[in-house]
């Protein structure tokens, strides 16, 4: 069984969803610590018609504590400058009435008691867009479907989970390379491969050059549900560095 883990991110771009669509089960791992600038509760969009943070508020982030440890600070009025954010960059979007409204559902999930923890929030986020995408594949919370027996770190955390799970071959975004070994995941019996985007991934936005890399939110803006379909696909699994003693040659 291939696995994938991640974290939840706030709509992730392209290649977050391509791991996903590859992978027969992929887990969202809530269990680890917060991280502050980064992709958990921001992502970029177009703004200005350049690229721009879309953020979703949290209520006092701290790389001390778990991502589900977090809740988010989401009121309606914030809702309303959200999505007032999304009306006026993406309203000549060919997709926009769509998507406005999906983002609406997302955002909304974030009043209810549910929704105010983080994690329970972007397990739904992400699930309510998997869907959209076509993306079948089973997702789990990692703290509540996959109980390990103890703390672990690192790559000893995947291959706990993966055995946990019965994966024997780990996929991992291509940003991990230089984390995860061949070596040690042989050792392990698990398989290890890198899910990489090919770069010429590129489709028309407001007409200007084209800005890759964006969240999810402006692919579904410009592009039909058949093309999304076709870029799920539109990577390459490489194989990763031996060891470490092969980084530190590179």
């Amino acid at each position: 069984m291939k696995l994938g883990i991640n974290q939840p991110y706030f709509f992730p771009y392209i290649g977050y969803w391509q791991l996903m669509n590859a992978v027969d089960e992929y887990v969202l791992a809530d269990n680890l610590n917060f991280i502050k600038q980064g992709y958990i509760n921001r992502n970029k969009i177009l703004i200005n018609k350049e690229p721009q943070y879309f953020r979703l508020p949290v209520r006092k982030p701290s790389q001390n504590k778990l991502i589900n440890e977090h809740e988010t600070s989401l009121t309606e009025e914030e809702i309303e400058k959200m999505l007032h954010t999304l009306q006026c960059e993406y309203r000549h979007a060919p997709n926009f009435e769509h998507v406005y409204e999906h983002v609406k559902q997302v955002l909304e999930f974030g009043l209810t008691e549910e929704g105010k923890n983080l994690a329970t929030f972007l397990e739904n986020a992400i699930t309510l867009t998997a869907r959209e995408l076509g993306i079948t594949t089973p997702i789990k919370l990692a703290s509540r479907d996959v109980i390990l027996d103890r703390d672990y770190k690192r790559e000893n955390y995947v291959i706990a989970t993966c055995k946990k799970l019965g994966g024997t071959e780990y996929y991992n975004a291509i940003g991990g390379r230089k984390l995860y070994f061949q070596d040690f995941f042989r050792a392990n019996e698990v398989g290890l491969k890198f899910v990489k985007t090919k770069e010429d991934i590129s489709y028309e936005q407001f007409g200007d050059e084209f800005i890759p890399n964006l969240s999810i939110i402006d692919v579904m803006m410009f592009c039909s549900k058949e093309q999304i379909s076709e870029m799920l696909n539109d990577f390459e699994l490489v194989e990763g560095y031996e060891s470490p003693a092969d980084l530190v040659e590179e």
